[in-house]
């Protein structure tokens, strides 16, 4: 089955190119309104959505449609047959990842048994090509969206799926370019990467209260999670305890080596800035943080690692002729 394009005011849904003959039309255009209503509400590819906004759903067909549910495998009573979505929580029973090249995702099954209901549905979705939405928890009640994404392998062996992520583009034409495997798995490594960068920022501004730790900076849009080991270094793990939570200008400050922290978490402002003269963003940003101690989060295994700040600051103290 191939659904035409469904319009309704304001809202384009997405002309859905799968071949789903366990699912009728209405279906179709509930799936296809979820995408619509996905692609409207993120301003950018890593924006998040709360737990909230994905049960209060939005409206098709007279009916208040859901995205996520208490399973992680999902689907909305105005869908016959195939899910709309699956997840991944922070606290939940499975842990899913990556395929070691990064070009797939790899999602347990619900339970252990290959054939129960939700499983055998996902794999039907598989076999008919169904987009799907995929939705990783970055922290609890935050999710990151990914769509759409497919069920490209089955692996009853290990009780897991392969999950491959497309571009919305993919929804709304015919495709007649590279194989889908190439395609996917390049798109599938960039959300990777946006996953791994979203949930360190996502666990270190909540670690700090989203705040900045320098200037204590309370609006989130301005913050930043700062690795104090690089991340392109081998060492540069995405833990909390790798991160700083930082405004924009001490991030930008803080990689420039304007300033350094020991690891007795004072900071230390280098020596020829401390000498300048110049407008109050100088003296109120950078002078008077010299010998500062910065916030820290009350949990002790979230605080920075005094061995990666030694680190760092013994890099920032050579270069800045301490």
């Amino acid at each position: 089955m191939q659904d035409r394009a469904y319009q309704r005011p304001g809202i384009i849904l997405a002309h859905l190119n799968y071949q789903g003959a366990m699912e009728d039309s209405s279906s179709a255009i509930v799936r296809a309104a979820a995408f619509a209503w996905l692609r409207q509400r993120l301003v950018r590819p890593d924006d998040t959505l709360s737990r909230a906004d994905l049960e209060q759903g939005f409206e098709s067909q007279g009916e208040r449609v859901r995205l996520v549910g208490p399973q992680g495998i999902f689907k909305p009573a105005q869908i016959k047959y195939y899910p709309l979505s699956i997840t991944t929580t922070t606290n939940g029973p499975y842990e899913d990842s990556f395929d070691a090249g990064g070009q797939y995702i790899l999602y347990r099954y619900r339970g252990t048994d290959p054939n129960f209901h939700e499983n055998r549905r996902l794999r039907d979705a598989m076999r008919d090509k169904v987009p799907l939405i995929y939705f990783f928890g970055t922290v609890p009640g935050q999710y990151l969206a990914v769509a759409p994404v497919y069920i490209v392998g089955d692996d009853p062996a290990r009780l897991r799926f392969t999950v491959a992520a497309d571009d919305f583009l993919n929804l709304e034409y015919e495709r007649d370019d590279t194989d889908d495997s190439i395609r996917r798995g390049y798109v599938t490594r960039q959300v990777r990467q946006r996953i791994h960068q979203r949930s360190f920022r996502d666990r270190v501004l909540r670690a700090y209260q989203e705040r900045c730790s320098v200037c204590r900076l309370k609006h989130a849009r301005l913050l930043d999670a700062a690795h104090i080991t690089p991340d392109t270094d081998e060492e540069g793990e995405p833990i909390v305890s790798n991160g700083l939570s930082l405004c924009k200008i001490h991030h930008a400050a803080y990689d420039g080596e304007y300033f350094g922290i020991r690891p007795d978490y004072r900071i230390v402002v280098r020596p020829d800035i401390m000498e300048e003269s110049d407008g109050p963003m100088l003296k109120h940003g950078l002078q008077e943080i010299h010998k500062a101690k910065i916030v820290v989060p009350g949990r002790i295994t979230n605080r920075p690692d005094p061995d990666r700040l030694e680190s760092r600051f013994s890099s920032f103290a050579e270069s800045a002729t301490l």
